[in-house]
């Protein structure tokens, strides 16, 4: 019996399966058609391992089929399973159990869901998938304590999507013992981007800008101004400003740049997200 997110294991290939315990573990379900609780359960195991992902590899073992193989690994009743680490049997259960028995004996061996889904994210970012990233890697910050290398993986999808202001925070959160290569790494990142976006035109802008505040061009011309820099949540701030007193302002035009730079960031981008709410709460 084949069976999806498991390998079925026999006289050819278990000495390959068992070795491969080395690098991941194998969790070996010795069954038979005759027994009708160890065959019930192999949808149950199906599916943990496939919650488990790469972290576990679900070998079947048919015992009606390879009765030498299961003498060998001394199956006395059905079903049993047991946890091959390092080539060795390190853990087993003999006799029918439920699934939730099944995966409180796996965790003591086995990562946390919590820390397969933080594998997850950290190879997504290594992937540059920040958007994706970026929610997992949020979500998963209070159950690890604020670990401190979670905190610099966010910070890192923050300024590799222009969402500088959080990355700035989130840095100044990081801890003396936690501020290594990839913390100055990322640091001097958001330092190049300050330099790049303090240019003498946008000071001058600033300064008409702060002297005039009510002219709308001068805040749109800013605006444009800071988003070519990569300072985003500046411009769109500004032009929320405006839209909030004359949706139209500017014949339209304040509109038209806000939706640029939110299409531009992207649906995924926090800091759209953010604004696009804005915007819609004031067109509908």
């Amino acid at each position: 019996m084949q069976a999806e997110h498991s390998v079925e294991l026999n006289e050819q290939n278990f000495q390959q399966i068992i070795e491969s315990s080395v690098q991941t573990p194998v969790l070996i379900h010795f069954w038979a058609p005759m027994s009708q609780e160890s065959l019930s359960v192999i949808p149950a195991l199906q599916q943990l391992a496939q919650q488990y992902g790469d972290a576990v590899t679900l070998a079947l073992l048919n015992c009606q089929e390879q009765q030498g193989l299961a003498q060998q690994f001394g199956v006395q009743t059905l079903p049993t399973i047991a946890l091959f680490k390092n080539g060795q049997a390190v853990d087993g259960m003999g006799g029918p159990q439920t699934i939730e028995a099944i995966q409180g004996m796996l965790s003591k061996h086995l990562p946390s869901q919590e820390e397969l889904q933080l594998g997850q994210a950290f190879k997504l970012v290594e992937e540059g998938e920040y958007q994706a990233a970026l929610p997992m890697l949020i979500a998963l910050l209070d159950h690890f304590g604020g670990n401190g290398q979670i905190k610099l993986h966010i910070a890192q999808c923050y300024i590799e999507t222009q969402a500088y202001d959080q990355a700035e925070s989130i840095l100044s959160e990081i801890l003396m013992q936690d501020q290594d290569s990839k913390y100055k790494e990322l640091v001097a990142k958001l330092e190049l981007h300050k330099q790049a976006g303090n240019t003498p035109e946008i000071q001058a802008l600033e300064e008409k800008h702060s002297a005039e505040p009510t002219n709308t061009e001068v805040a749109l011309e800013l605006a444009i101004q800071y988003s070519q820099v990569n300072r985003q949540e500046e411009a769109l701030e500004i032009l929320m400003a405006i839209l909030v007193k004359d949706l139209n302002a500017q014949d339209g035009q304040v509109k038209k740049v806000m939706m640029d730079i939110l299409s531009a960031l992207g649906q995924g981008n926090p800091i759209a997200g953010k604004f696009r709410r804005q915007l819609y709460s004031l067109l509908y």
